[in-house]
């Protein structure tokens, strides 16, 4: 079975944030590096799972990696730097 294609950004916490209503849950706001300077920011629930099946969560300032991936029937050969997306049925 082969892998699915995929690429991996450098990404920093920027802040936590708290939630407003209890029942909220609280966020991570991660900067990705080489992404667009209008979308560089995103914000995730701040729940990870570690080896040992524990929740933890992010702190500032943190380094971590966004990774990207896709079923290889949701690409396209890159060629010559165009965009085949037109060229495709």
């Amino acid at each position: 079975m082969s892998e699915k294609p995929s690429t991996t950004l450098p990404a920093t916490v920027e802040k936590i944030i708290k939630p407003v209503m209890p029942s909220e849950p609280e966020k991570a706001q991660i900067s990705v590096e080489g992404a667009d300077h209008l979308y560089r920011e995103i914000r995730i629930e701040n729940t990870l799972t570690d080896e040992n099946g524990d929740k933890v969560r992010l702190k500032p300032g943190a380094e971590v990696a966004v990774t990207i991936e896709a079923e290889p029937e949701a690409t396209a050969p890159k060629t010559g730097g165009k965009d085949q997306s037109q060229s495709r049925p």
